[in-house]
């Protein structure tokens, strides 16, 4: 155990050093100097014992004063802290033992204002947990000196009309560099939500971004079995399904050892989706079954509208119906056809 945590210490050294790669285009929500870019964004959605624990790692790229992002929630987080300082870089060695890989955190877009349910402070970062819909989101983001982009009311409609949580994160760049944060460097976030199945919310990676600018990001799932994806990641809608097999011992007792990550269990599946789409292309989020069951939420994924019922297809019972009547008519019309048919008379 002790050799395996020291290799992925190792390896996470080296991950962290080699991290500030060459920057994606800045989308979503940015401060008002408008100099910030974000990273790649890797993300860790883990479901157990009715939780999802969603863990991430927020960058900067260049840059001063403050910006910001926002994260769209399932439900209300139990809890919201920091995460362990290298579960990330240890799956990435897990899926691709020779990459060398950058972090960011995983979703850009833009705070909200309403009801503040929880403010943690982490490092240089400041997050809040609000309750609020599209019209408030917008209101928070303008009092707090943020420009939103044109596409932000239907991006947060979009998710407002299946849950009015969001994480909002300012990240004060002036703060991490005081603090010995160098380009690149990340603050883990880990955040706890009770909730029926895990989902991970994509579209908003799109935010802000032109029609040639592409989204890129890896996703992992640890669930206690293997889950049912909606969209399925086939590779025709930018989605393609990197890894999906049983998590090895050593990995789980890594994981297990790190801040906060007790919660993961002696056995579970590790899935990686990795997202490389055009912008346009990413209209949806990531919906998992860990149930077992093999039925994600077509709601969840935002691909129906909350309250939204489905017609079923009634072409079977149609038929089965049109099958009977034609039973009973050619019944009947068989006894008729006794009773009034009487043969002639033959003459003696």
């Amino acid at each position: 155990m002790t050799r395996s945590i020291s290799r992925a210490l190792g390896a996470a050294l080296v991950l962290m050093t080699l991290s500030a790669a060459p920057a994606l285009a800045c989308g979503g929500l940015i401060g008002p100097n408008g100099s910030v870019n974000l990273l790649r964004t890797t993300t860790l959605a883990g479901y157990h014992d009715g939780a999802e624990h969603y863990i991430t790692a927020f960058q900067f790229a260049g840059g001063g004063g403050s910006f910001g992002s926002l994260t769209p929630l399932p439900g209300v987080p139990s809890s919201v802290e920091k995460g362990g300082d290298w579960t990330l870089q240890r799956l990435v060695l897990e899926t691709e033992p020779q990459r060398q890989a950058d972090f960011l955190f995983a979703a850009e877009a833009a705070p909200a204002s309403a009801e503040e349910l929880m403010k943690v402070r982490i490092d240089a970062l400041d997050l809040t947990v609000l309750r609020g819909g599209p019209a408030a989101v917008g209101q928070w983001a303008t009092e707090h000196g943020f420009r939103l982009p044109p596409d932000a009311p239907e991006v947060l409609d979009f998710y407002a009309a299946r849950s009015p949580i969001f994480l909002a994160a300012v990240f004060d760049a002036d703060a991490a560099a005081e603090r010995g944060q160098a380009v690149g460097d990340g603050t883990p976030v880990h955040i706890t939500i009770p909730t029926d199945n895990p989902w991970v919310p994509l579209r908003i990676l799109a935010l802000g971004k032109t029609a040639a600018e592409r989204v890129e990001a890896d996703v992992y799932l640890l669930t206690d079995r293997a889950p049912a994806l909606l969209p399925v990641p086939d590779g025709s809608n930018g989605l393609t399904l990197g890894h999906s097999a049983a998590a090895t011992e050593s990995l789980l007792t890594d994981l297990r050892s790190d801040r906060g990550m007790e919660w993961v269990p002696a056995n579970g599946w590790l899935s990686k989706v990795r997202i490389d789409a055009a912008a346009p292309q990413l209209a949806f989020d990531l919906a998992i079954d860990a149930s077992g069951a093999g039925q994600p939420s077509r709601v969840m994924a935002g691909l129906d509208v909350p309250g939204t019922v489905v017609a079923p297809d009634r072409s079977a019972d149609v038929l089965r119906v049109a099958v009977a009547l034609a039973f009973m008519v050619g019944g009947i019309g068989g006894i008729l056809f006794l009773l009034l048919y009487r043969p002639p008379m033959r003459a003696a």
